[in-house]
């Protein structure tokens, strides 16, 4: 090869070299330009830095933990704006179980309310308005006594009661609210007995139906205190019946299933209104007996010692020789008046020792005075009670004047005409305040008998 061929091939290599080196250059630099924005570019210099962070305390006082607490609300709050493709599925499925909840609250709200315990009452018989009006304070619509559908409702202790009373009360014709029933009835006498029983007996279908489930009497009895009949109606002896208030002193009374009540007062025989009694007044009459006289029968002797004592003037006397069954509006007024004017109201026995005169002589604020003698039948002492006659009338500790013979009658008047009038204001004080607590007594009894076997 020549020299001309020589120096051509070395002037190429020169420029392939100085290529080479271009080519070597451009990449180092911007190799080195990336390495710049990646590690240096998104920081700032540590003098940029020390400038801003003064300025960054004055504008920022968060402290540390609390920007962390920012931080992570903030990627909650990220996290929550993500899009769920089941979120309104999820959402419908809360509401339902957050509705089914609220509902199973409110069904065992209901559950766990105290439901009203509710007793009707059917009266039958006159003593139902003594029960009603007289030991439960009841009120009855319409005020019309002779209306033939009466009733009332009231609420004592725990217990919610509505009265049913008239001749238009009859079987299938009352409107039933309740599983328990009080059926106030009258036992006396043969035709009450049967009107009675067929009350039982549609008593006994309703609880055959399921519609009762506890039955109680209020039964006004036999004077003579045979009250066979019922008897079989008794739960324990395979009848319905779970309870029985019974009036005069029955062998029967246990104090169990079976429980003594007051023959309390005659049929209308008013709620006495004792700002018009005279308490603090003196009466014009030491005594009085306004009644019935059978022949052979203790009163004509009362009758007797009156009159031969000369004791008549001191006391106000009216006697006929005939039971009427029904007062009239006249003669229930001079009955009241003459309570109301007399110290002493006289009490002799009738066919039973009980009687509504020792009651309504309470009412008036004037002292009974009882014939304490047993009369013919079968009453007398029980397995709980051995002070007949008169056994819860004595038990409740009545203040009344106990006799066994009338004879006792002129020295009880002459210490009569001895008391001042302040003793006496005294007394009737006492029997007033007494018949009242008797009469709330009863009324808590009867109501906790009731509710302890109902309910």
């Amino acid at each position: 090869m020549g020299p001309a061929g020589g120096g051509a091939a070395t002037t190429m290599r020169l420029m392939w070299k100085q290529a080479a080196c271009f080519l070597v250059f451009v990449y180092c630099f911007f190799s080195i330009y990336a390495a710049y924005i990646v590690f240096f570019r998104g920081q700032k210099s540590p003098r940029a830095q020390r400038v801003a962070a003064p300025r960054e305390r004055k504008k920022d006082s968060t402290l540390p933990w609390q920007k962390i607490e920012e931080q992570r609300d903030l990627q909650q709050s990220e996290q929550d704006n993500e899009w769920n493709p089941w979120e309104e599925d999820e959402k419908t499925e809360d509401a339902l179980q957050h509705k089914a909840q609220l509902q199973g609250f409110q069904k065992q709200i209901l559950q766990n309310r105290p439901k009203q315990k509710k007793v009707q009452i059917w009266s039958k018989a006159a003593i139902g308005l003594y029960l009603w009006q007289h030991i439960l304070g009841g009120q009855l619509t319409p005020g019309d006594v002779t209306a033939h559908w009466r009733e009332g409702e009231l609420k004592a202790g725990n217990l919610h009661f509505r009265f049913y009373t008239g001749p238009d009360v009859v079987p299938g014709h009352i409107p039933l609210d309740t599983e328990n029933l009080v059926l106030v009835l009258n036992g006396r006498e043969e035709g009450k007995i049967k009107f009675a029983t067929q009350w039982l007996h549609y008593v006994q279908t309703l609880l055959q139906t399921h519609k009762l489930r506890h039955v109680a009497i209020v039964l006004l009895g036999s004077e003579q205190c045979d009250n066979d009949w019922i008897e079989p109606y008794l739960r324990k002896h395979g009848g319905f019946i779970d309870l029985i208030f019974l009036v005069y002193d029955s062998p029967w009374v246990n104090e169990e299933d079976v429980y003594q009540w007051p023959l309390g007062v005659a049929t209308n025989f008013p709620i006495v209104d004792l700002n018009n009694l005279m308490l603090h007044s003196s009466r014009p009459y030491l005594c009085n007996f306004l009644g019935t006289v059978y022949k052979g029968s203790s009163r004509e002797i009362l009758l007797d010692v009156l009159r031969g004592e000369r004791l008549n003037t001191m006391c106000l006397i009216s006697v006929r020789e005939q039971w009427l069954p029904q007062e009239t509006s006249e003669s229930l007024k001079k009955y009241q008046e003459a309570l109301l004017q007399s110290d002493l109201t006289l009490c002799p026995v009738g066919i039973n020792t009980e009687c509504y005169r020792i009651y309504e002589a309470c009412s008036y604020g004037s002292i009974p005075v009882v014939e304490d003698i047993m009369t013919p039948g079968q009453c007398g002492n029980s397995s709980v009670f051995q002070n007949a006659p008169l056994r819860l009338l004595k038990l409740m500790g009545a203040p009344f004047i106990f006799i066994k013979d009338w004879k006792e009658l002129p020295a009880i008047l002459e210490k009569e005409k001895a008391m001042s009038l302040q003793e006496k204001n005294q007394r009737r004080r006492i029997v007033i305040e007494w018949f009242k607590q008797f009469r709330t007594q009863l009324r808590q009894k009867f109501i906790d008998l009731l509710e302890n076997r109902f309910f």
